[in-house]
């Protein structure tokens, strides 16, 4: 500030006010000379309340408000890129997690219709066994019952037969054997 107030004053000089008045240069007369002393003297006045200092002093302060407004935003922009680089981590790690998911539900699903073949096939074998059981159930039914009556058929005609043929003495004899062999195969 000092430098600035000898510029000032040498400029002052430098400028000759004294060429644009007439009379001698240091006369209270001369309308220059007393500007010159009394800026001279304003600027003293400035000086011995020290308002180059006070000036001084807020500047520095404001810039060192500045530079601390400047700190806090570089403190907040690095914080808000971590944040955002912790974002989109999360969000990298979501979409990974959502594709494995639908991955794994594709596989579940695969598994889930392949055990559901296996079952068809299962079950479409056992409904054929069962199947194939009741018609040799069946065949064998129908043999039986067509044995049993051609059993009774025969043994009608046999009887037929037998009463046109033998006579009552045979007849009796005839019970007589079936009713010995009947009792033979129960004891």
């Amino acid at each position: 500030m000092r430098k600035l107030i000898t510029l000032s004053a040498l400029g002052t000089l430098m400028a000759s006010p004294a060429l644009a008045a007439s009379g001698p240069f240091f006369s209270l007369r001369n309308t220059d000379f007393v500007v010159l002393l009394g800026f001279l003297l304003f600027l003293a006045v400035l000086v011995y309340f020290k308002v180059p200092k006070m000036l001084g002093s807020q500047l520095d302060r404001r810039a060192e408000g500045i530079r601390n407004e400047l700190e806090e935003a570089r403190a907040l922009r690095e914080e808000a890129q971590t944040l955002l680089a912790s974002y989109e981590r999360q969000q990298r790690e979501v979409q990974d997690q959502a594709e494995q998911i639908v991955a794994q539900a594709k596989i579940d699903a695969e598994s889930a219709a392949e055990q559901a073949r296996k079952d068809l096939d299962a079950s479409i074998t056992r409904r054929l066994a069962a199947a194939e059981e009741q018609i040799k159930s069946a065949e064998t039914s129908a043999v039986k019952e067509v044995r049993d009556r051609a059993i009774t058929v025969a043994v009608a005609a046999a009887s037929d037969v037998i009463a046109e043929e033998l006579g009552a003495q045979d007849k009796a004899k005839l019970v007589d054997e079936s009713i010995k062999t009947v009792g033979a195969k129960l004891h």
